[in-house]
């Protein structure tokens, strides 16, 4: 998600890949998953509205169901493949977006058996894709991004045969976070780390996925997975570059901001499966999950959009510090999500979600308008 696997797949000279890569026209191809995915970002954040229990015009869509299909399959499994098919630089690597694509505008429009087993397709061609990075170039982050994919077609899977969210979520979560984590692996080479943090960083990977195979989400109590987002957090916050590019300025220090903010919210959910496992209390679950997915993977989201979106699109991206405003904003709505979940504040809840949307429009248009001036 941060670009940082384009330079593991991205074709070296004399490589066939380097010829191989697309035109100005198949860029434009690109347009059409990134747009799709887009979609259901927007399709997600108003489900997201409906679960809350805001009143929405036409009622509770029946979309809402899958929220956390469209958020993770549809728009974040579809980025994330996208962007591994741009590093690659192979027509058939698109596969992946593609069917990751289609499997959204299915759940949308009412076919999710349909769309579950497109998803579990477009998993399988993003763990094909990611498995000739780790021949291309055989590493512990490029291990890892392979390992990351399996967990979103393991999840799937689950889904497939009818377990609640509860069941599902610990998979899908894992491939969020272990594709971050190896990205900003890759990046901390940077630093020349020792090599038993390679170590430390497998065993807070295994920890998590063994908390993913045991259900860990839907029981209640959740050791694996709550020391192992602890144990990823220590090492992103000793070992990532953030803690240097934060005393930069412009771009980098707002791309090491909501790096550093994110840590804070993986951290956080992580004690919280500790100590508020979930089923603890009516929203327990919900904390421990939005914590991650709104103030860990959507502040990745932000530090990163201005890398990932040119290497895409081929449109340039500009920094404005205005970019602050929406990434406070961002953070204000997981505590509110947070601090209402575990004390149980209905009513406090109804307002993150507005929020949350507000800071994506925000950021959004931040990076349109600044990338419009001259």
């Amino acid at each position: 998600m941060s670009g940082a696997s384009a330079s593991a797949a991205s074709p070296k000279p004399g490589d066939p890949a380097r010829n191989a890569a697309p035109s100005k026209r198949w860029r434009r191809l690109r347009l059409i998953p990134l747009a799709v995915g887009a979609g259901a970002l927007l399709t997600g954040l108003w489900t997201g509205l409906a679960r809350l229990g805001l009143a929405l015009p036409g009622g509770m869509p029946a979309v809402a169901e899958f929220h956390g299909a469209l958020m993770i399959s549809g728009f974040l499994g579809t980025l994330i493949s996208l962007e591994r098919a741009v590093a690659i630089g192979r027509w058939w690597n698109y596969a992946a977006p593609a069917l990751s694509a289609i499997g959204a505008v299915a759940l949308v429009v009412g076919a999710p058996v349909f769309a579950s087993g497109v998803f579990l397709i477009a998993g399988i061609a993003l763990v094909v894709n990611s498995s000739t990075v780790v021949a291309r170039q055989p590493a512990l982050f490029t291990i890892v991004l392979a390992v990351a994919a399996a967990c979103w077609v393991g999840g799937t899977l689950v889904w497939i045969t009818g377990a609640a969210a509860t069941d599902i979520a610990g998979w899908w979560l894992a491939f969020l976070i272990l594709t971050i984590a190896a990205e900003r692996l890759e990046l901390s080479r940077l630093l020349s780390p020792p090599r038993s943090s390679q170590l430390t960083f497998t065993l807070a990977a295994a920890l998590i996925i063994i908390g993913a195979a045991r259900g860990e989400l839907a029981g209640e109590v959740a050791p694996f997975s709550g020391i192992g987002l602890l144990a990823s957090t220590a090492w992103l916050v000793k070992h990532d570059i953030a803690l240097r590019t934060i005393r930069l300025t412009s771009q980098p220090r707002f791309s090491a901001a909501c790096l550093l903010a994110g840590y804070f919210w993986l951290g956080l959910a992580g004690l919280l499966l500790l100590v508020v496992p979930p089923g603890t209390t009516a929203f327990s679950y919900d904390a421990a999950v939005h914590a991650i997915t709104i103030g860990f993977v959507l502040s990745m989201i932000f530090a990163h959009a201005p890398i990932v979106l040119p290497a895409v699109t081929g449109f340039r991206i500009r920094y404005s510090a205005a970019a602050y405003v929406p990434l406070a904003i961002l953070h204000l709505s997981v505590l509110l999500r947070v601090v209402a979940d575990l004390f149980e504040q209905v009513e406090l809840r109804y307002f993150s979600g507005p929020a949350t949307i507000a800071a994506f429009a925000g950021y959004a248009a931040t990076l349109i308008i600044a990338s419009r001036k001259k």
